[in-house]
């Protein structure tokens, strides 16, 4: 029997790893959606309704609100796709998000803005050497989701591209 929890179980104090260890799973449930509760600061890996892992989070240096324009160091909000990745990233390794989508790139212009992009879910800094455990729990991002590198290597290996992802406030 895999041990999955319902979202409704789901703690809410933050934890620095993922609810289940990898071995303590019989078989590996698909994932089907990744979810974000920006102000819980927690990523969830969803199988259909039922929660397989979860992780704290880091967001950007300005969580609150959606993410409006280049530079704004905000994280969005909204429904998008995992849509590629990249394992020679600048932090350890990442995710692409597919931010901007249409309404995004319509609301910057609108503003006569630059929606940005290159927001992802990533590890730590390469560079971050011994003082990585200053990264974990703190928004330090410009708009991205950053986990520690062993729950990168977690997300890399349990989310396939295309894989929705929701971010809520």
């Amino acid at each position: 029997m895999a041990f999955i929890f319902s979202l409704l179980l789901v703690p809410l104090s933050p934890l620095s790893a993922s609810e289940l260890p990898m071995g303590a799973m019989d078989e590996t449930p698909e994932v089907s959606e990744v979810l974000v509760r920006k102000e819980e600061r927690r990523l969830y890996l969803l199988s259909g309704d039922q929660v397989v892992r979860s992780y704290r989070i880091g967001l950007g240096d300005n969580p609150s609100g959606h993410k409006l324009y280049e530079g704004d160091k905000r994280t969005p909000e909204g429904k998008y796709v995992l849509d590629w990745r990249n394992s020679n990233s600048d932090f350890y390794k990442s995710i692409h998000i597919s931010y901007p989508n249409a309404e995004d790139r319509e609301q910057a212009s609108a503003w006569g803005l630059d929606p940005g992009g290159s927001i992802m879910i990533h590890g730590l800094p390469n560079e971050a050497g011994d003082m990585a455990f200053a990264f974990l729990g703190l928004d330090w991002t410009d708009g991205c989701i950053a986990v520690s590198n062993e729950e990168m290597d977690e997300i890399w290996q349990l989310v396939a591209d295309g894989t929705p992802i929701r971010i809520v406030p």
